[in-house]
């Protein structure tokens, strides 16, 4: 559990870096970690309605740190952070951007930036 916090660590001290590259480990680490704080709260959300405040709460404070990851790992597999707009296809995008995501990114520099730590959490 302690790896995860850190990696969230390094996306959330990225808040609203929207250039640079983000390797596969941060971005998958960090989707973890708010699957599991989103799963958390939802089921206890079941139990007292303050927890669905503290989970709307939640959504909001990693909106921006999450769009600006995805733009830096869409930029890891050398492409535009416009690509994100995928998402607002229902189904397809979603997919399409999942597959992008998980691709290897493009080795050594790109237009971008140069290749990122693939640990930077260990740093």
């Amino acid at each position: 559990m302690q790896l995860i916090a850190a990696w969230k660590t390094v996306v959330l001290g990225r808040y609203a870096k929207f250039d640079g590259r983000a390797g596969r480990a941060e971005f998958w680490w960090y989707a973890l970690a708010n699957f599991i704080v989103v799963a958390l709260l939802a089921i206890l959300g079941q139990v007292s309605s303050i927890f669905m405040v503290v989970y709307a709460l939640y959504a909001l404070a990693v909106l921006i740190p999450g769009i600006a990851v995805a733009i830096r790992r869409l930029h890891d597999t050398n492409r535009s952070g416009w690509w994100l707009l995928l998402a607002l296809i229902p189904i397809v995008g979603g997919i399409v951007l999942i597959v992008f995501c998980a691709g290897v990114g493009t080795p050594g520099p790109n237009q971008f930036a140069a290749q990122p730590d693939p640990y930077p959490a260990m740093a």
